[in-house]
């Protein structure tokens, strides 16, 4: 078990190339082991174990940072709980802005191709990561996953972490920003139940806004609670399905992805 998360990190990563309409077809690659040395052998040693992994992983992602700067590439974490609408909001965004800007994903799933089948058919090549019982995906499975997509310079990767409010905070992926995203069905109070993660949001999507009239949502408290947080958060509300906010929200994405 990894002592950081309590994830089963002794399974690879199994990574599976998706290729857009128009591509050449997808191949399996060979698995990435996502969390190296880090496990233990006694409750003992929880907390320098953990730091261990954290440490490891922050060295690969800053590995990662140069790798995707030197090349003008603009990688941003998307993090969320299951079912916030992080596909669904991604395929809406890759089939709006991709004729006019290459935009590769980076899908992080335990199991199935289910969620990278919809990208790639939104237009964007895509790289499934399936973690196994891992609950979050770390800067050694993204290396190896910009590996196998090989994104053109001065593009634009989405990370669409594994759906969890806690454990893909902690990691580093060497991502340029981190997008959460939360769904007004899941309640006002997030921001203050899973502070971490929205301490380092850079910007804070509610989607499912069409959804309002018909669930007990403060947006205005949610807002509030997450902006003592995180001071100067972006909050957008938007809704995925139905288009509402998203021009918004592609300006966001413009300002964070434009120039190194």
């Amino acid at each position: 078990m990894c002592e950081t998360c309590g994830c089963d990190g002794g399974d690879a990563a199994r990574l599976t190339t998706l290729a857009a309409p128009g591509d050449a077809p997808g191949h399996v690659h060979e698995p990435v082991h996502g969390h190296g040395d880090g496990h233990g052998d006694g409750d003992g040693h929880v907390v320098t174990l953990g730091q261990k992994v954290l440490a490891r992983n922050d060295d690969l992602a800053g590995r990662n940072r140069v790798w995707l700067a030197e090349r003008g590439i603009a990688a941003l974490n998307v993090m969320s709980s299951p079912g916030s609408g992080k596909t669904t909001l991604l395929a809406r965004t890759v089939a709006d802005l991709s004729p006019d800007r290459p935009i590769s994903v980076i899908e992080g799933d335990q199991e199935t191709l289910l969620d990278a089948r919809r990208l790639a058919a939104a237009g964007a090549r895509t790289v499934q990561v399936n973690t196994g019982a891992g609950c979050h995906l770390d800067a050694a499975m993204v290396a190896g996953a910009l590996a196998a997509l090989a994104p053109p310079d001065g593009s634009t990767v989405f990370v669409e972490n594994v759906g969890n409010l806690v454990c893909p905070a902690l990691f580093d992926l060497g991502e340029r920003a981190r997008v959460v995203l939360m769904s007004v069905t899941e309640g006002d109070d997030k921001p203050l139940k899973y502070p971490h993660m929205f301490r380092g949001a850079d910007v804070l999507l509610l989607n499912k806004t069409d959804l309002l009239p018909y669930v007990d949502f403060d947006v205005d408290a949610c807002r509030d609670a997450a902006r003592r947080l995180c001071p100067g958060l972006r909050v957008l509300p938007v809704s995925a399905t139905r288009g509402d906010g998203l021009d918004a929200w592609y300006d966001w994405l413009d300002e964070a992805t434009a120039g190194p």
